[in-house]
């Protein structure tokens, strides 16, 4: 059965996007099949996969054009599927909300995702209509969350908002996880924080601490994930340990 995890934080700069295709990568290094849908109209995460396909279809595709969802699939070097996202999006996500269409993702998925034994969901850092399709869309969230005290604003409410989507018969989704990602714990600031979350959240912080780690912030301008990039690196390692771990969590319950 598929699951569909989305991939949410409503701050930038928190290793959103580098979560979403390394744990992608990391998951299809483990032979199960797995789809990562960029909706971010940034487009970052396509990049990091290496779509070099200059006008790749869009979820805009099948809304606006009627394309089959099916052609909007295409190949990352690193071992898993990707339907890719552009400033298109940003179209998308006025015309979701204006003509009523909400659950479009949800739709899509139902026609593509009994392919997959994953779905990845990398979404935008502001909680707009695009969020909240990859939010009803999803079983599951994780968030990914530096360890500084600005980035603890706003995952409250983002458990807020997946609570009520809950709660109206929109979605059963719920958060997984917290990630803590960019950690460096020579600096004390960083480990109050992942101390304070253990605290706070024991039965969501993975165990799994994702490092500052260079090769993982290389990675993406050679359209690699840092697991393809650079197998060998902590940033890597971890995300392959992470995926590990959410195996564990979802799989054997």
């Amino acid at each position: 059965m598929n699951k569909v995890l989305a991939i949410a934080n409503q701050k930038g700069g928190v290793g959103k996007t580098t979560t979403a295709v390394n744990l992608a990568a990391s998951l299809a290094a483990t032979k199960r099949n797995v789809l990562l849908i960029d909706l971010d109209p940034q487009g970052n995460a396509t990049t990091a996969s290496g779509i070099k396909t200059e006008e790749p279809n869009t979820l805009c595709e099948p809304f606006f054009n009627n394309t089959d969802p099916e052609d909007c699939i295409y190949t990352s070097p690193d071992g898993y599927k990707i339907i890719p996202g552009s400033q298109d999006l940003i179209a998308l996500d006025v015309a979701i909300r204006d003509n009523n269409k909400q659950k479009y993702l949800s739709k899509v998925l139902a026609k593509v995702g009994n392919s997959f034994d994953y779905t990845i969901i990398d979404t935008p850092p502001t909680l707009n209509q695009l969020t909240i399709e990859a939010l009803m869309a999803a079983s599951g969230t994780l968030i990914p969350l530096q360890c500084e005290y600005y980035s603890l604003e706003g995952v409250t409410g983002l458990m807020q908002t997946i609570q009520t989507i809950s709660d109206n018969n929109l979605s059963q989704n719920r958060v997984l996880g917290i990630i803590r990602t960019m950690v460096d714990l020579r600096n004390n600031l960083a480990k109050d924080v992942s101390n304070e979350l253990e605290n706070h959240f024991p039965s969501l912080v993975f165990n799994t601490l994702i490092p500052r780690n260079i090769k993982l912030a290389e990675a993406p301008s050679h359209n690699q994930s840092g697991v393809k990039y650079m197998p060998s690196s902590y940033g890597a390692k971890a995300y392959l340990a992470l995926a590990g771990e959410l195996i564990r969590k979802i799989e054997n319950v």
